[in-house]
C-alpha cells in the first residue's frame, strides 16, 4: 500500500470520525437524525459517540408519546440527560406507564424532564415517569391542571435532588405540596408558582423557611398573598430574580422586607397597586445590583422614588418600566436616559 493509500485510510478512519463528531455536537437533534440516513458509514460513526445522544427534544410536535417511546428502544440513547416535551401532542399517562415498565434503566441518568403543557397527564402519569428518574434536576410541568398534590408526592419520593421546578399554571397543587416541596427540596434554587391559585401564606411561607438558597422565584398572578409571606422572602440571602406582578396585597412594609435581598437584579412588582415611593426607595437603598425593574401600572409612585433609584442603580439598571405610573412626570425616554444612562428597555407589559 503506497503512501497516498495509507494517507487516504488514516483521514477516512481518523479525521473524518473527529470531524463529524464536532460538526454533530453544533447540530439540532433533527438534523443529527438525517444525518444518519446519507451512509452507513456515517451512520456507525455517529452513533459511537454517546456525547451526541443525550437529549431527545419533540417539542410541539405530534404523537410525541409514541415517538418518544420509539426512540427509547434504539441503543444509543442509553445515557440520556434530558426529555423535552414542551407543548407535544398525544402525551398521556400510559406512554410514561411504558416508559416505566420498559426503559426504567435508560432513564437512570436523566437529570432535565419537560413536560410543559401535556395536559393529558395525571397524578398517574407522574408517579410513573418520576419512579424512573432517580437524578432528576430540572422538571416542569407548567400548564397542567390534572396534577394535584398526590402527584408532586410522588414527585418528592422518587426524586431528591430537584433543584429547579417549574408548577407554573398547576392550579390545583396546595399548601400541602409547598410542605412536601420545603421539607424535602432544601437546595432549591429556582420555584415558579405562577397562578397556583389554590396556595395560601402558609404554604409560601413553608417555601421561603426552609429552601433558603432560592435565587429565582415566580409569583406571578398570585393575588391572595400577604405581608405575612412577603415579610419572609428576606430569608432569602441569594435571591436574584422575583416576579410578585399582580401582588396586590404587598404593601411598602412587605415591599420594605423584600428589600433586604441585597442581590436581586430583577425585581417585577407590575400592578403590585398599593406600593408607595416608600417602598422603592426602600429597594433602591438595598438593592443595588438592580438591572430590571417593572413598576407598571402603579400609580403611588412619584418622581422622588426615581430620584432615589438614579443615585443608588443608575450603573446597574438597563430595563425601567414606568408606563401607567401617572405620578410620574419625567416618564420620556430622554428623562429617563439623562437619569439612567445604561437602560435600553422602557417597556416590558404592553
Amino acid at each position: 500500500m503506497g503512501d497516498g493509500e495509507q494517507q487516504k485510510m488514516m483521514w477516512s478512519r481518523e479525521t473524518i470520525p473527529r470531524v463529524m463528531k464536532i460538526v454533530g455536537a453544533r447540530l439540532h437533534q433533527r438534523d443529527l437524525v438525517s444525518l444518519l440516513l446519507v451512509s452507513p458509514w456515517i451512520h456507525r460513526a455517529l452513533v459511537s459517540y454517546s456525547s451526541l445522544w443525550l437529549v431527545l427534544d419533540f417539542r410541539e410536535k405530534n404523537k410525541a408519546g409514541e415517538r418518544l417511546i420509539a426512540a427509547l428502544s434504539l441503543p444509543r440513547y442509553q445515557h440520556l440527560k434530558e426529555i423535552n416535551l414542551e407543548f407535544a401532542q398525544d402525551v398521556e399517562d400510559r406512554h410514561l406507564e411504558v416508559l416505566r415498565t420498559e426503559f426504567h434503566g435508560t432513564l437512570q441518568n436523566l437529570e432535565c424532564l419537560n413536560l410543559n403543557g401535556c395536559q393529558k397527564i395525571s397524578d398517574k402519569g407522574i408517579e410513573a415517569i418520576t419512579s424512573c428518574c432517580p437524578k432528576l434536576k430540572i422538571f416542569s410541568i407548567y400548564w397542567n391542571v390534572r396534577v394535584t398534590d398526590v402527584g408532586i408526592n410522588h414527585m418528592v419520593e422518587n426524586c431528591k435532588h430537584i433543584s429547579d421546578l417549574n408548577l407554573s399554571g398547576c392550579k390545583n397543587v396546595s399548601d400541602k405540596s409547598m410542605q412536601l416541596i420545603a421539607n424535602n427540596y432544601p437546595e432549591l434554587t429556582s420555584l415558579n408558582l405562577t397562578r397556583c391559585i389554590k396556595l395560601t401564606d402558609v404554604g409560601l411561607q413553608q417555601i421561603l423557611l426552609k429552601c433558603s438558597l432560592l435565587q429565582t422565584l415566580n409569583l406571578y398572578a398570585l393575588s391572595s398573598f400577604t405581608d405575612k409571606a412577603y415579610r419572609t422572602i428576606s430569608n432569602l440571602p441569594h435571591l436574584r430574580f422575583l416576579d410578585l406582578c399582580g401582588s396586590q396585597l404587598l404593601s411598602d412594609e412587605g415591599l420594605t422586607c423584600i428589600a433586604k435581598c441585597k442581590d436581586l437584579v430583577s425585581l417585577n412588582l407590575t400592578w403590585c397597586v398599593r406600593i408607595t415611593d416608600v417602598g422603592v426607595i426602600a429597594v433602591a437603598e438595598g438593592c443595588r445590583s438592580l438591572e430590571f425593574l417593572s413598576l407598571f401600572g402603579i400609580i403611588g409612585v412619584t418622581d422622588k422614588c426615581l430620584e432615589v433609584l438614579s443615585s443608588c442603580c443608575s450603573n446597574t439598571l438597563t430595563t425601567l418600566d414606568v408606563n401607567g405610573c401617572i405620578g410620574i412626570k419625567r416618564r420620556s425616554r430622554d428623562e429617563l436616559l439623562g437619569l439612567f444612562p445604561y437602560l435600553n428597555c422602557f417597556k416590558v407589559h404592553s
